[in-house]
């Protein structure tokens, strides 16, 4: 578990996934929790850089979710998050996604987080780059690229 000020993040278990599975609505958020799961029951040494992790307010309501993509042999991880939209605007996936690298800088094995927004959402671009992502000039499914790479002091910081 990660904490912050406001917010608990944690990885989830497989029955956590299948519910996740079971209650989206969306067909692109329920392909990804699928996706997500696959990923983790292939790599379960790897559950963590898999899995769907929960992002909740201090009083246990859930507000979002975010993952990593798996954590590639060249020390590269992307990642993705989402919040609900009723707690939008309010910092929390800044706050999260700065967690979480926070968390997966402290790997040794780390080299770099990468991840991917639309080029028409600039709410998730302001919060790449409020977290020190640069874009890369390359283009994936869901959009533009960003990277950060570890810039050192990261494994020493609870929340960069």
């Amino acid at each position: 578990m990660v904490t912050t000020e406001r917010l608990r993040i944690y990885p989830t278990d497989a029955a956590q996934m299948k519910a996740a599975i079971a209650a989206a609505k969306d067909a692109g958020l329920k392909k990804a929790y699928e996706e997500m799961l696959a990923g983790c029951m292939a790599h379960p040494e790897q559950w963590d850089w898999y899995a769907m992790w929960v992002i909740e307010l201090g009083d246990g309501r859930r507000i979002g979710d975010l993952c990593f993509k798996g954590l590639g042999r060249d020390g590269v991880a992307e990642i993705g998050y989402g919040i609900e939209e009723g707690y939008r605007g309010q910092g929390y996936a800044t706050e999260a996604v700065r967690a979480a690298l926070g968390w997966a800088f402290r790997h040794p094995a780390v080299v770099s987080i990468e991840a991917e927004a639309e080029a028409d959402n600039a709410a998730s671009q302001r919060v790449l780059d409020k977290c020190c992502f640069q874009a890369s000039g390359l283009t994936g499914e869901e959009g533009p690229r960003f990277s950060r790479r570890r810039l050192g002091i990261e494994s020493m910081l609870e929340v960069v």
